[in-house]
């Protein structure tokens, strides 16, 4: 009789931490359809992986509707990656009580590690991918408050730019931008122009280290030249000198250069966000960023903080991103 009123009592207990224990955030992945990315030239699969992290309360709840942050993974990255980087579930779960959302963490990589989150006839539309495709989706398949007020964007790194970029490019979506540790936010100097990448072949630049992929990938997101096989990419340099029209084209796509012609796009935010860590190796263009949006009257967030590219990504999201977010959604009516 001892042993089973003793074990009675563990069941017991068992069964108050388990009812007494919050509830888990749900995720389901799935492959979605982008026309937006169809017929690219360097062959990026129009079939995308999107992870969607729904609240604890998605399942009991069905007639409420919820908020949804667009979560952009970095360069090289995946957004199972991303999953394994960051543990999205768990971060909702916990802030649960305060406000709950939507989490979309949806696939870009290409075939030289990114998309640049932007439009191209040798990438890909990205952009459009994000904006348009993936939204629609996600406002139809599942209960979201389908309206700019309730949708915000953020991300890391390429995903940072990714942010600010269609932010810019797509005021009407999204209501809120956070950039961490975003790339790729200044022009780049002619002199950094490298000759070395006009001589490799395909298969070399596919095995190459992060700047040649680097480099190659901008160079079709950003100067893509469907009549050059087998890049389909105009390069910075020809005969081992820079091309001044190249460099144009990458600079016309630094979100530093862009933001004064797209004023009306930042001011129309309620809210926007940006961060870099004191040893990260993008911080000077996060803070010419910074400095730009200053300049321009553009509120906004910002923060210096101790740690290097990636970090402080994990602990950040729980700390500082759900939380931006949760003062940006609570005024929408559900």
């Amino acid at each position: 009789m001892r042993y089973l009123i003793s074990a009675l009592g563990r069941l017991t207990l068992c069964l108050v931490v388990l009812l007494s224990a919050p509830a888990s955030a749900r995720v389901e992945k799935l492959t979605i359809h982008s026309p937006a990315i169809e017929g690219n030239l360097q062959g990026n699969s129009a079939e995308r992986t999107v992870h969607v992290i729904l609240p604890p309360s998605y399942d009991s709840a069905t007639e409420r509707r919820y908020p949804v942050l667009y979560f952009l993974h970095g360069f090289l990255m995946t957004a199972d990656n991303m999953m394994g980087y960051v543990n999205f579930d768990a971060a909702l779960r916990d802030f649960a009580a305060t406000r709950e959302m939507i989490v979309v963490v949806p696939d870009s990589h290409t075939l030289f590690g990114g998309s640049m989150y932007s439009n191209s006839p040798t990438v890909g539309d990205f952009e459009d991918y994000i904006a348009d495709d993936l939204v629609r989706y996600i406002d139809g398949h599942f209960r979201t408050i389908a309206k700019r007020e309730a949708r915000g964007l953020a991300g890391h790194s390429m995903g940072g730019y990714g942010t600010l970029r269609i932010g810019m490019h797509h005021p009407d979506d999204f209501v809120a931008l956070y950039a961490m540790n975003p790339c790729c936010l200044l022009p780049r100097p002619a002199e950094t122009a490298d000759p070395k990448f006009e001589t490799m072949t395909f298969d070399e630049a596919k095995a190459g280290d992060f700047m040649t992929l680097a480099n190659f990938a901008i160079a079709a997101a950003w100067s893509p030249d469907p009549g050059k096989p087998p890049f389909y990419a105009d390069l910075a340099t020809k005969d081992g000198k820079p091309v001044p029209f190249v460099l144009a084209q990458w600079a016309a796509n630094a979100p530093t250069a862009m933001a004064a012609q797209f004023l009306p796009a930042l001011r129309s935010m309620k809210a926007i966000a940006l961060e870099t860590g004191d040893t990260d190796f993008v911080q000077d263009d996060v803070i010419a960023m910074h400095q730009e949006l200053i300049k321009l009257g553009v509120p906004h967030d910002w923060e210096l903080y101790v740690g290097d590219h990636g970090n402080k990504v994990p602990e950040r999201f729980s700390s500082k991103v759900l939380p931006f977010f949760a003062d940006v959604f609570p005024d929408v009516t559900e």
